[in-house]
């Protein structure tokens, strides 16, 4: 890897202090770019990348359509060439930014994927395992459904983040960003129930006593979010729902739930942790879809006659 894309991460972890997810896909995009480059004899050092000119990645653009490369994944990427020439214009390493011209492909309207009230039900009223790790799989379903959270979210939570007598809890979102939900009933119950068994696994398996990790593994130490995901897919096959469910579509059911009874986009977008108002008005589509379906069924002069 060459020193300016170690600087920019640098830059990204310091100065900028976006998420690591983030933050490993733009380094992974630029990495690529820098790769294509170097084996197409374009640059002599990968450092070179920092130098090129906007028709080089176009070149680079067009490799990745004839290799059909989705269309999110291009854009993706452009994002990251931007970020990094940005960055390049602001430390005075160029003059001229190269891919400011550069436009993102069109893509697909994306909606989100939800369940249903009776389906969202169905999933926490299935039975885990009667053990500290069953009550530790019911309450981050129940967590992940009562506040919208992201899996990052879930998986980074601590015991000092949780207020049990005001029922709210302390979220770190993206870029380290912090803010407060409320959470139900049913989660809080559910998180007191696996609370009350988990400090034999924390002491007994020498967990992670300092920073005290709310959600834990089998073996004390904090949980992955990987490890989560699995737990949310195979919770939904006993269910028999019918169908892959993801954490990020108990967040999707959080939201389009919220907006069906009546809770306002600003109040959402808050409580989700949206920066902008535009990705969380994603959800009206869907609403607009459900009020469409029941108009065609219910409306007198949409019927076929």
């Amino acid at each position: 890897m060459g020193n300016i894309i170690e600087d920019f991460q640098n830059y990204l972890e310091v100065e900028r202090n976006v998420s690591a997810h983030t933050r490993i896909a733009y380094l992974a995009d630029v990495q690529d770019f820098a790769d294509f480059l170097y084996k197409n004899n374009m640059v002599k050092d990968k450092d070179e990348i920092i130098k090129v000119e906007s028709e080089v990645i176009r070149k680079y653009l067009s490799c990745l359509y004839r290799q059909k490369v989705k269309k999110v994944t291009v854009n993706r990427k452009i994002s990251s060439l931007r970020a990094f020439y940005k960055y390049g214009l602001r430390t005075g390493k160029i003059q001229d930014n190269p891919a400011e011209m550069i436009r993102t492909l069109k893509t697909e309207k994306y909606t989100p994927t939800f369940l249903s009230v009776d389906e969202i039900f169905k999933l926490l009223e299935t039975k885990n395992e009667n053990s500290v790790l069953g009550l530790r799989n019911s309450a981050m379903l129940e967590l992940f459904y009562s506040s919208g959270l992201r899996l990052s979210e879930v998986a980074g939570l601590d015991l000092a983040d949780i207020d049990f007598n005001q029922k709210l809890l302390k979220v770190r979102g993206k870029g380290k960003k912090e803010r407060i939900v409320p959470v139900g009933g049913p989660a809080i119950k559910a998180v007191r129930e696996y609370l009350e068994k988990i400090e034999e696994i924390r002491k007994s398996r020498n967990g992670d006593i300092l920073k005290k990790p709310l959600f834990l593994n089998s073996r004390g130490k904090r949980i992955t979010a990987r490890s989560i995901a699995r737990i949310v897919n195979e919770t939904a096959n006993k269910s028999g729902i019918g169908r892959k469910v993801s954490p990020h579509a108990l967040r999707h059911s959080f939201a389009t739930h919220l907006l069906n009874a009546g809770a306002d986009l600003r109040s959402i977008q808050e409580l989700l942790g949206h920066e902008s108002l535009s990705t969380t008005q994603k959800y009206t589509a869907v609403n607009i879809n459900r009020m469409m379906e029941v108009y065609d069924k219910a409306h007198p002069r949409t019927k076929k006659k």
